[in-house]
């Protein structure tokens, strides 16, 4: 079950690094997003800021348990506020990633908790 745990940590680590990071240069498909969303630009650096630490709790999670738990919960309430977000303005196709990585939010979890 840890190498399990360890996929989708790895997985999560990477696409929160790769999506702070297309936040962080501002793209236009990114500002136009936030725009349609109705998240102000002064939230960029929180949003940029939850998802490196959401990596780093994550990594950190696999060696110390409770942390890679509290972790993966922030990511889980986080892209729970993302769904929350695109169903506002009723983007179903812009939620669709959220619930999934939402879902894998829950995942990691309950995987860390399993391999205490």
């Amino acid at each position: 079950m840890f190498v399990s745990l360890t996929v989708v940590t790895v997985f999560m680590a990477a696409l929160l690094l790769v999506s702070a990071g297309a936040k962080s240069l501002r793209t236009r498909h990114i500002t136009e997003q936030m725009s349609t969303l109705g998240v102000p630009q002064s939230m960029m650096g929180f949003l940029i800021g939850a998802q490196v630490a959401g990596a780093a709790g994550v990594i950190a999670g696999l060696w110390w348990g409770p942390v890679g738990i509290a972790a993966a919960i922030g990511l889980t309430l986080y892209f729970a506020g993302a769904v929350a977000f695109h169903l506002r303005v009723g983007d179903r196709r812009g939620a669709f990633p959220a619930v999934v990585l939402t879902m894998a939010s829950v995942a990691l979890i309950v995987l860390r908790a399993a391999t205490l």
